[in-house]
């Protein structure tokens, strides 16, 4: 996969600790990234920004990160969305596929495997 300009990732998450640490995996491996931390700011951002891939959690305040994913496929069609879970089961990942997600992975999340997940995903898609 070739950067001719960084990719800018979406990290949505309601703890600030895990948004940092997500910005730390992908800023030194040549990403741009963009922090929310509501479904309504990663809405906001998705407006008004250019976005390549969102990372969503599911538990976020107001709007649930289905509910996002949902809203932001209405504004930016096609945009891969990797939604980030700490219970994952059969019934949420049927609804985050209905939703378009390009996967969902259980937390704790791994650096390898976020970074690999995100990689095949920009490859699908760009």
């Amino acid at each position: 996969m070739t950067m001719d300009r960084p990719y800018s990732i979406l990290i949505t998450d309601d703890d600030p600790a895990v948004r940092e640490t997500f910005r730390e995996i992908f800023e030194p491996v040549g990403f741009h990234t963009l922090l929310a931390e509501s479904g309504e700011e990663a809405i906001d951002i998705v407006q008004a920004q250019h976005v390549d891939l969102a990372l969503m959690d599911m538990h976020l305040p107001k709007l649930s990160g289905l509910e996002t994913m949902t809203l932001v496929r209405q504004i930016k069609g096609v945009l891969p969305m990797i939604l980030i879970s700490a219970e994952s089961d059969d019934n949420l990942l049927r609804r985050a596929l209905s939703a378009h997600a390009f996967c969902v992975l259980a937390k704790p999340v791994s650096r390898n495997v976020v970074i690999y997940v995100v990689t095949k995903a920009l490859e699908k898609f760009y």
